[in-house]
């Protein structure tokens, strides 16, 4: 038994992860290739490895001729006297196996088996690599800062590098050496130098999969996050929705005094986070997207995925948010193309009066999602202070459906 083989290959499996099977194919490539350096060919060369006890056994398939005269290649003949030497059953014209000693192998023969085995090791090591990170992509590990480079930054995940490009990084967010993040893998790539990693600390996904790990009841399916809008480093809206009517899906969110949200907010550095409840009826839903401001109607399309909403006058500006981020995100959040317009505004303006809808014979935005509201959707319902988590680029990323940006008003 080779003990000292098998101690090596149990090393390299348990620290590489690269199967025996792996190595025990390396290390016959690696004789073969030998005995090609030092005979000058290995066409009928073979190795037999015993994968129980590591012993190896390396042997030419050499056709037995008359004599010594009659050989024209020693790789490929053996004399009929040299053959019964090793076997006393040889005849003329036999295939006779002879075993060829690899202690006997020159030393540049030696030294190409063992560069064969390495980078068979090395290879299979990137393989594993690369497979363990490609099942994590689109969800979020927690890496260490390493350095700058340049504008860019590299991130270890344990055992591979990755690469934050500026372009996915939040705008204002420092880090220091050594410090712990959270991204999400936006791709992983095989290349000749090992995978390459990119991640993200800006995507949408980054705030959903930071909920599926905070909150229980997303993990396990009882509630669902069904549309998230976000702008990275600034805020993020999130509806929600709950398969168990006994269960709260913004209070499940939010957490006993907020702590899974806050939880989210810590890591996304002070992102603003707004979660709503999501609803079927998209004049429900829209109103939900606006708050925290008071919505007196809505006039939804659902054909053609637009919505005029009226707001009392103080409202307005709430509504739109500041340089219209409320409005856009609630926007891409439902799919909806929405119009804003205080009282004052909409009473000279088609489209956001219900006299306008009356003269149909029949109600057509009572089932496509008309309502009339006469109290806004106020904060304290859905416990939407503003919890900060992440940012991507807003504009990359579609609900279903699509969206277009809210008219800024």
């Amino acid at each position: 038994m080779n003990k000292e083989l098998m101690e090596a290959l149990d090393i390299l499996e348990k620290e590489k992860e690269i199967s025996k099977e792996t190595l025990f194919e390396a290390i016959e490539n690696s004789l073969l290739t030998a005995c090609k350096n030092h005979f000058g060919k290995a066409d009928n060369v073979k190795v037999e490895i015993d994968r129980e006890t590591c012993d190896f056994l390396v042997y030419a398939e050499k056709e037995v001729v008359e004599s010594a005269e009659d050989v024209t290649d020693q790789c490929l003949q053996i004399s009929l006297e040299d053959a019964r030497e090793i076997s006393q059953k040889a005849n003329v014209g036999d295939i006779l196996n002879v075993e060829i000693k690899s202690k006997e192998f020159g030393r540049i023969a030696t030294q190409n088996a063992k560069n064969v085995i390495l980078q068979k090791i090395r290879e299979e090591e990137r393989s594993v690599i690369y497979n363990q990170y490609y099942e994590k992509e689109k969800d979020v590990v927690t890496g260490v800062v390493q350095r700058y480079m340049g504008k860019n930054i590299s991130i270890n995940l344990g055992k591979a590098d990755a690469v934050l490009n500026e372009s996915e990084m939040v705008k204002g967010e420092v880090f220091r050496p050594t410090e712990r993040i959270k991204v999400y893998i936006l791709e992983v790539k095989s290349t000749p130098k090992g995978p390459r990693i990119n991640v993200s600390r800006t995507h949408p996904e980054l705030v959903k999969r930071l909920f599926e790990s905070e909150v229980t009841e997303i993990k396990d399916g009882t509630v669902e996050i069904r549309s998230i809008a976000r702008e990275a480093g600034s805020r993020t809206k999130i509806a929600v929705w709950s398969n168990n009517p006994n269960v709260d899906a913004v209070g499940a969110c939010v957490g006993m005094n907020g702590a899974r949200v806050n939880a989210i907010v810590e890591e996304l550095r002070g992102e603003k986070i707004d979660i709503v409840n999501w609803d079927e009826n998209p004049g429900q839903l829209i109103q939900n997207a606006l708050s925290p401001a008071k919505i007196v109607a809505v006039f939804a399309d659902p054909d053609e995925k637009t919505a005029k909403v009226v707001v009392p006058d103080y409202q307005l500006s709430l509504a739109i948010g500041k340089e219209g981020q409320n409005a856009r995100l609630a926007a891409r959040l439902t799919g909806y193309k929405i119009d804003i317009k205080s009282e004052t505004q909409a009473k000279d303006a088609p489209g956001f009066r219900y006299e306008d809808y009356l003269d149909y014979e029949e109600d057509e935005y009572e089932e496509g999602g008309q309502e009339e509201y006469e109290e806004g959707y106020e904060p304290e319902e859905y416990g939407s202070e503003q919890y900060e988590p992440g940012e991507y680029g807003a504009d990359e990323y579609e609900p279903e459906g699509g969206y277009e940006d809210a008219d800024e008003e």
